[in-house]
């Protein structure tokens, strides 16, 4: 199988790669970039584990052929925030019980901050709205969505 050489932005940094055209956004982010963050749920698009934001739009990283990153710009949980310097988001999480397990909590998070970057102080309608496509087998949303708000009203 021919490869391609792909260049694109993920966290801020430019990538140059070289990939079969058959890997996902997310097989390169986890296995070329050790960008573990990111989470592979379902792999057919309908967890949302795997929620990146490219160009700063919500993708299924399952779903995207890596190819189509090319000229694009990638953030992953790992761009948002560090162990000493969490985003807000991730906070928000942690102070309002919104991560169980933590294996949804990343695709949650940049699901959530496509929202709040687009709109700062949504409403519940909105959250609910923007997380469809994320699940949470451990929360029950209640916790996720008062995080979300919290952050927005800051």
């Amino acid at each position: 199988m021919d490869k391609r050489s792909l260049m694109f932005k993920v966290n801020g940094i430019e990538r140059i790669l070289t990939v079969a055209p058959n890997r996902t956004l997310l097989q390169v982010l986890r296995e070329d970039l050790k960008l573990t963050g990111t989470k592979l749920g379902c792999g057919i698009g309908e967890c949302g584990a795997c929620t990146v934001l490219m160009d700063g739009e919500p993708v299924n990283a399952c779903l995207v052929m890596a190819v189509k990153a090319e000229g694009r710009e990638i953030l992953t949980i790992e761009g948002i925030g560090t162990r000493d310097d969490l985003h807000p988001l991730q906070e928000g999480f942690i102070e309002h019980g919104a991560v169980h397990c933590g294996f949804c909590t990343p695709g949650m998070i940049m699901a959530a901050k496509a929202l709040l970057d687009r709109s700062p102080h949504p409403t519940i309608p909105e959250i609910k709205d923007a997380l469809v496509g994320n699940l949470c087998r451990c929360t029950g949303y209640h916790q996720i969505i008062e995080a979300i708000q919290a952050v927005g009203k800051e």
